[in-house]
């Protein structure tokens, strides 16, 4: 139980470092939200699941059979990515905002959330790097911890851009953009650590 519970929390907290970062599809949830449309950030994030859903069942299918000779090196490759995305979400929320967006509107929030995914190459990078040595990481304690650790990634996502679009759908400053740059400069202390921690763990001998 407990093993289930860690994993839950640790894609909730990794998938929210990825959430709250800036970038295409966050844009789109607001894009979205601007027409006062509150479940429009829960759309872009059921659009952006439908990729990752697909990525989870390659990797679970094919690639973690391809790289289970090879897990010592997707793990060590995953930990120097979590500390780059780390610096690099540390060095972006200086700047970050989310008052500001492109004035057009997504027509298809759905589709809004697939597209920005498939089009963000931070998106295929991460995949390719930390998500696929975490889930891979998951897949040691069996097909229910891999689900669950997917379980909490989109948690994270459904919940931030749900609460991104409510806010500006109701015209409330639910969020300054102070606020903002220190939640994102401590989640991207969190991957720093964190990926510190997984890359110590990936070059200790068992």
């Amino acid at each position: 139980m407990y093993g289930i519970l860690s994993t839950l929390v640790l894609g909730f907290l990794i998938g929210l470092t990825g959430a709250l970062a800036p970038g295409p599809t966050l844009v789109a949830t607001i894009n979205a939200s601007l027409a006062g449309n509150w479940t429009a950030g829960l759309k872009v994030s059921l659009g952006h699941i439908i990729i990752e859903t697909a990525l989870f069942f390659l990797i679970i299918l094919g690639l973690a059979g391809f790289a289970t000779p090879y897990t010592t090196g997707i793990a060590v490759i995953g930990g120097i990515a979590l500390i780059i995305f780390g610096i690099m979400t540390i060095s972006g929320s200086r700047s970050a905002s989310l008052t500001t967006a492109p004035a057009q509107a997504a027509a298809n929030p759905y589709m809004a959330g697939l597209l920005t995914s498939a089009a963000n190459p931070y998106f295929w990078i991460w995949w390719l790097s930390v998500g696929s040595a975490l889930l891979i990481s998951s897949l040691e304690g069996g097909l229910l911890l891999a689900a669950v650790f997917m379980i909490g990634h989109w948690a994270a996502d459904t919940g931030w851009y749900t609460f991104v679009s409510t806010g500006i759908a109701k015209g409330r400053n639910f969020l300054s953009d102070t606020a903002y740059h220190r939640i994102m400069a401590v989640c991207g202390i969190f991957l720093v650590l964190f990926g510190l921690s997984y890359l110590s763990g990936s070059l200790m001998p068992r």
